[in-house]
């Protein structure tokens, strides 16, 4: 339990290192999520639950003690972190995670494509602007690495100074290999000539006619995987969306095939002005979410967190990485006694920064782009007169029955203004108002609050005309 304020009893804040979110912020919250999962079971997948931790530790467990063979999952949840926080920077101790996961024996590069697909999908339905889905493979930096000299025990340290290119010029990234990870001259060169390249087919073919690469078993296998990979992209539609990337090197303690991460382009803004500052950009942010940690046994914990480092407030910034992951074919063999194996492919939305996206869009000028109510209220059931509570409540009861989502003030004598008002600063589009001699004739007034146009209408008609004007105005 937290301890209570033993000074000023005034000074209200959240526990350290969490935050709240308002009406507004859940709506959006709500929106995302609707929209990821509305995907993931249009992809044949079911949801667990397990105990609060994180995410992907949990299902590795699940899978082994359940003895599973084949899944797809998806799981949304908050988890949580021992950590110190730093608010300014935008990290938390709780925080949401959504997790998609394909386990199973499956023909080769088959999960990993329809992964690709459904990071595809909901970015597109999310309507966030220009994305790009960057991938790379794990065995194949491997190859890479060796050709060029790199000495196994500084892989890792090499790989995670290349993860930087999305930030800093190959001019740094090569004096950090050379004076803090100690590779030669030479060796930071060769691995300048690779890391820079991007392509698609043209470069996997590029890559297959290397004599280095040649030389490299794990390459030679990395890069066939690749090129079936890109077919199946292309079969799936999405090829334009992907890039072979080889300066993507993350979480290479934890992934042992393809790696991926999804990147927005085009805009960029302020959080600390509720997205006022949305502007145009052409530059992208690819941040890696999970970094080469000292301990593997940590970087399994944390796969691909992307949250640990969402928006910054007060800062101008691009957007980065939204969703990141790959393939981790050894987990799930730690957790069974046997040492089974059951081969994983999956990824994380990166779901804090989507819902800071969404809501500097939803404050933008650009209302059209986002445009978000805090509730669904499609009716105000307004009282003209004074009182009216009997017939308040019993037409609230009508539309209630017929499964409208209406509302009424509970003040015992509210104004109609004030109740109007209420309907244009929450959005809802009509009211019922209720006058004396409306009802004595047995009628009501719908009103459309924006465009201040009222029908006069009989009570008994009340539910199909606000059906009507919902579904030709409201509902298209």
């Amino acid at each position: 339990m937290p301890e209570l304020p033993t000074g000023d009893v005034n000074i209200l804040q959240e526990t350290k290192g969490t935050k709240d979110r308002d009406p507004l912020q859940m709506t959006i919250l709500e929106g995302v999520f609707s929209t990821i999962i509305r995907c993931f079971k249009r992809h044949d997948a079911v949801t667990i639950d397990t105990p609060v931790f994180e995410l992907k530790v949990p299902f590795a467990r699940y899978v082994a003690m359940h003895k599973i063979k084949s899944i797809k999952r998806y799981q949304i949840g908050k988890v949580y972190r021992r950590d110190q926080p730093a608010m300014s920077r935008g990290r938390y101790r709780e925080f949401y995670q959504c997790d998609f996961d394909i386990a199973g024996d499956h023909g080769l590069m088959l999960a990993d494509a329809e992964c690709l697909r459904i990071i595809y999908e909901v970015l597109s339905e999310l309507d966030l602007g220009d994305f790009v889905i960057k991938i790379n493979h794990r065995r194949l930096l491997d190859g890479l690495f060796s050709a060029c000299n790199v000495p196994s025990d500084k892989f890792v340290s090499a790989c995670s100074s290349v993860d930087k290119l999305d930030k800093i010029p190959w001019e740094d990234v090569r004096r950090e290999l050379c004076e803090d990870r100690g590779l030669s001259p030479e060796s930071a060169d060769k691995i300048g000539s690779y890391v820079q390249l991007t392509g698609g087919l043209d470069l996997v073919e590029r890559l297959e006619s290397d004599e280095h690469l040649n030389n490299q078993p794990s390459a030679k296998a990395a890069l066939q995987e690749m090129r079936l990979l890109l077919d199946y992209c292309k079969a799936l539609g999405i090829e334009e969306r992907i890039s072979f990337d080889l300066s993507l090197a993350r979480g290479l303690d934890y992934y042992t095939g393809v790696i991926y991460e999804a990147v927005l382009k085009g805009f960029t803004y302020n959080p600390s002005n509720s997205g006022a500052e949305l502007t145009g950009s052409n530059e992208t942010n690819l941040n890696s979410s999970v970094k080469n940690k000292k301990s593997s046994k940590k970087d399994k914990k944390a796969k691909e967190q992307l949250d640990e480092d969402p928006v910054t407030p007060g800062e101008s910034m691009t957007v980065g990485s939204v969703a990141g992951g790959g393939r981790y074919d050894g987990l799930v063999g730690m957790f069974d006694s046997s040492g089974t194996r059951v081969p994983c492919v999956g990824f994380s939305f990166g779901v804090e920064r989507l819902l800071a996206i969404k809501e500097a869009l939803s404050n933008s000028s650009d209302k059209n782009k986002c445009n978000v109510r805090p509730t669904e209220t499609e009716v105000m059931v307004a009282g003209a007169h004074k009182g009216l509570i009997m017939q308040r409540l019993q037409c609230c009861q009508l539309l209630w029955n017929a499964k409208i989502k209406a509302t009424m003030s509970h003040k015992n004598h509210p104004k109609l203004l004030d109740q109007l008002q209420y309907c244009e600063s929450t959005g809802i589009p009509l009211a019922v108002v209720l006058g004396e001699s409306e009802l004595a004739r047995n009628t009501v007034k719908l009103r459309d609050i924006q465009t201040r146009e009222e029908y006069e209408v009989l009570y008994t008609d009340l539910v199909n005309k606000i059906k009507e004007v919902l579904s030709t105005k409201y509902h298209k």
